[in-house]
C-alpha cells in the first residue's frame, strides 16, 4: 500500500478535515499547507497527485499517536526516514491504544482470520527469528476493519 493510500483511509476513517491534518502534523512540530495535503489525497491518475514520502507520513502517524494519546513530555521522536507495513501497523496500534484480542477483531469484521501468533509476528523487530512481513492484503483488511469499526454507517 502507498503512504497516500494509509492517509486517505485514515482520513475517511476518523472523518478527520484538511485543518485537522494540518493540526495533526503541527503537533510533531511540521507545519504542511492545505495545498500540499490535497495534492496527498488526490487519486493516483490526477494531475495533481503527489506521492507522500515516508517520512512524512511517519509525521502523520507520529502526530496521529499524540491526537489520540497525548503528546508526550520531551522531544518530539524523529520520524522514520523509510516506512514499511509493519512499522505503519505498529503506530496505528499503538495510536489507537489496541491490544492484541482486539486487533484481531478489527480483522475479523473485514473477514481475515490470523492467529495470536501470526499477528505478534508483525510487531517483533526485524532481525528476530520470528518476524514476518506484514504484508499489503493484512494492512488493507486492518484499515478496512477499522473502518467498519469507527465510521460503521459510511
Amino acid at each position: 500500500m502507498t503512504n497516500n493510500d494509509v492517509l486517505r483511509r485514515l482520513r475517511f476513517t476518523f472523518d478527520l478535515s484538511d485543518s485537522k491534518m494540518m493540526a495533526i502534523f503541527a503537533s510533531t512540530d511540521t507545519e504542511i499547507s492545505r495545498a500540499q495535503i490535497s495534492s496527498w489525497l488526490k487519486k493516483d491518475d490526477d494531475s495533481d497527485y503527489q506521492s507522500c514520502s515516508d517520512e512524512y507520513c511517519a509525521l502523520f502517524l507520529n502526530g496521529f499517536i499524540n491526537e489520540k494519546r497525548g503528546k508526550k513530555d520531551g522531544a518530539t521522536p524523529a520520524p522514520e526516514t523509510v516506512l514499511n507495513n509493519n512499522i505503519i501497523f505498529t503506530k496505528l496500534k499503538i495510536a489507537l491504544s489496541l491490544k492484541a484480542e482486539e486487533v484481531l477483531e478489527l480483522l475479523a469484521l473485514a473477514d481475515f482470520r490470523l492467529s495470536k501468533h501470526e499477528l505478534s509476528a508483525f510487531f517483533r523487530k526485524p532481525d528476530h527469528k520470528h518476524y514476518r512481513v506484514c504484508k499489503d492484503q493484512v494492512m488493507r483488511n486492518f484499515l478496512h476493519g477499522m473502518q467498519l469499526k469507527y465510521r460503521p454507517n459510511a
